[in-house]
Formats: C-alpha cells, structure tokens, sequence
C-alpha cells in the first residue's frame, strides 16, 4: 500500500486533472437527490439522468410518490437496473419520510441509513452533497482507482476502502477527494481500456506498471 505522503501526491495530481468535479446526478433539492442517487446503484448517472427527467416532472414530494400504484411507478423508472426493486424502496422510503421525519429527508447520516434503500454510501452521497457535510462515499469508481492505485489493497471491502481513504484524506478533502475520483475512473481509469498511457501517475501505479508490463512482453 501506498504511503500517506505518497497517496496526498496522487490525489493532488488528480484534483489538478479534475478541480471542478462534482455530482453529476441532477437534481433540485436533498429530496430528488436521495431518490436519484437511490436509482443509481448499479447504474449509471447518464441514464438515471434520463429518468429522472420525467420522473421529477411528475413527482415533487414524497406524497406524490405514494399517490400512484408501485406498478405505475416501476413502469416510470422500467429503464433503470433492479427497477422493481427501486420502486418498492422509493414508496417504502416516502412512507417512512412522510411518518417519521415530517416529510424531510433527514441531515443525520445515522437517520438516513434507517431509510429503504439507502445504504451508507447513499448516505454519505446525500450529506455531503445536499448538506454539507464532509463525507467520502466509496462507489465502484472510488473502490476500483483507490485498489489501482495501491491506496488500498485489492482485498479490501467497501468500508475497509472508505476508512482508508478517511484516515489518510484530511477531513476538509473529503467530499472533493470522493468527486475527484469518480470523475477519474468514469473519464481516465476506466473500467475498462484506463488510459494508462497518458496517465500522469503511471510510475508510481502499480495496476499501470503491471499493465504496462504485459503490453512491453507482448512486444
């Protein structure tokens, strides 16, 4: 693994590469984002973009959501992963939103884990982006360039991954560092075909050394 002073450089190099990174999933207040970045979990921001465009057209407030049949609201959402899934989560979420917490998503990361569906990688999503307050949520794009990268090992969980970062990341960072990474392993490390070529950390990477590598004995 990758030292501190070592892993502060790397993270460095990429807020150079992407100093305006931020949430991609549209939105207009902490309510649409918990659903929007509910509908994203295993699916990308593009498409649920595309859903929500009507979605949020035609649902404005928890009540809204439960003044349809869950049927109606799978066929709204029929293009996103686990659709069926979703909705049931959407509608038990609104429920408990409009019974507990006065029909507000809630700023407490410890309430909005209690909600359907929302796990504590949404959670963090949600109060960094929509309140403030710093948090690093590790999704696929975090979990894959911090394992490259040597910051984590590659047998680490998604907890392991996001106390690792937390401990190195100051706290100030963090919300900015779980940005940044995303945009670098949506747009340059990419899942597949990382542009390991131009990589500005290719020396100090060790999946691009090891790619790197293969491609020199394949020659």
């Amino acid at each position: 693994m990758l030292s501190k002073k070592k892993t502060l450089e790397m993270l460095d190099v990429i807020d150079e590469m992407f100093p305006d990174a931020e949430c991609e999933l549209n939105h207009r207040n902490p309510f649409d984002l918990t659903i929007a970045v509910l509908l994203s979990a295993q699916c990308t921001d593009a498409t649920v973009n595309r859903v929500t465009r009507s979605l949020f057209e035609k649902y404005h407030t928890p009540a809204d959501y439960l003044s349809v049949s869950v049927e109606e609201l799978m066929e709204d959402i029929r293009s996103i992963g686990l659709y069926r899934n979703k909705a049931k989560n959407i509608q038990a979420l609104c429920r408990l939103l409009i019974d507990e917490y006065d029909g507000k998503v809630p700023e407490e990361h410890s309430e909005l884990v209690k909600l359907p569906g929302v796990g504590r990688k949404t959670a963090n999503v949600v109060v960094s982006v929509a309140f403030g307050v710093p948090a690093l949520a590790v999704d696929t794009h975090v979990e894959r360039v911090s394992k490259r990268l040597g910051i984590c090992r590659w047998k680490d969980n998604v907890t392991e991954v996001e106390t690792t970062l937390c401990r190195i990341v100051p706290e100030e960072r963090w919300t900015q560092t779980h940005h940044q990474l995303i945009f670098f392993g949506r747009y340059h490390c990419t899942a597949k075909n990382p542009k390991c070529n131009v990589c500005p950390l290719l020396d100090d990477c060790r999946e691009g050394q090891k790619r790197k590598k293969v491609i020199v004995d394949a020659e």
